[in-house]
């Protein structure tokens, strides 16, 4: 038992230092050769652990190799517009100031009911009223709505607005968090009060509390669990 467990440990971090070696992208969007690896490297990772008589490293090594492989395809393409083009595609127009069309449809296989399905979730009915719907490399639609029907912004209504500011977390689930309290120049003398303005004695009693660039505060106590 403490043999399957101690591989089962070790083929779990190897591919948790994969992918986050692999980059953030790779997490939030897949293209094709990503999902390939993902795919290859989940069927490698099972054999060891299923069959005790393999050697884990039977295992480990493909592993660490389309690594290697996936870190060169995207180095090479990121230098090479043809490579890029080879591995991931190129974004479709499949709509055209207003129109579909139609041959990168069939060129993509993508289905009528598939375009309306994803133009009716991000909010239009009437493609007359798009400018652009691009099918991205990842398989996702972006839509660009036409100009008499993209939303007015403040500059264009001639508006000053006041910049955003981020804010920075001091309070998380009853912790502080001292290293943010000092990026934003603050001491606990500070926190405290401002606990105390806020009807909690401690941090411990606080489930978020926030600060930003301009001084606002958001918090929120602990509620009692039932």
């Amino acid at each position: 038992m403490a043999i399957v467990i101690c591989r089962t440990l070790i083929v779990y971090f190897a591919l948790l230092l994969t992918m986050r070696l692999l980059g953030k992208r790779q997490l939030g969007e897949m293209e094709l050769s990503e999902f390939v690896l993902g795919a290859l490297i989940a069927d490698l990772a099972a054999h060891p652990l299923q069959d005790m008589g393999i050697p884990l490293i039977n295992g480990l090594v493909p592993i660490l190799t389309l690594f290697c492989c996936e870190i060169l395809i995207a180095g090479a393409s990121m230098k090479s517009l043809r490579l890029r083009i080879a591995f991931f595609g190129k974004p479709s127009m499949l709509i055209l100031h207003g129109q579909i069309v139609q041959q990168e449809m069939h060129k993509n296989r993508f289905t009528l009911d598939e375009l309306m399905q994803e133009l009716r979730s991000q909010g239009y009915t009437d493609i007359s009223k798009i400018e652009y719907a691009i099918l991205e490399t990842d398989g996702k639609l972006n839509i660009i709505p036409h100009p008499s029907e993209s939303p007015v912004t403040a500059a264009q209504m001639g508006l000053t607005v006041q910049g955003g500011s981020y804010p920075t977390i001091l309070i998380s689930d009853g912790r502080i968090l001292e290293a943010n309290l000092q990026y934003v120049g603050l001491d606990k003398c500070w926190l405290t009060d401002r606990l105390r303005e806020n009807g909690a004695d401690t941090a411990s009693q606080v489930f978020l509390m926030t600060v930003n660039e301009a001084g606002e505060i958001y918090f929120a106590k602990k509620e009692a669990l039932a």
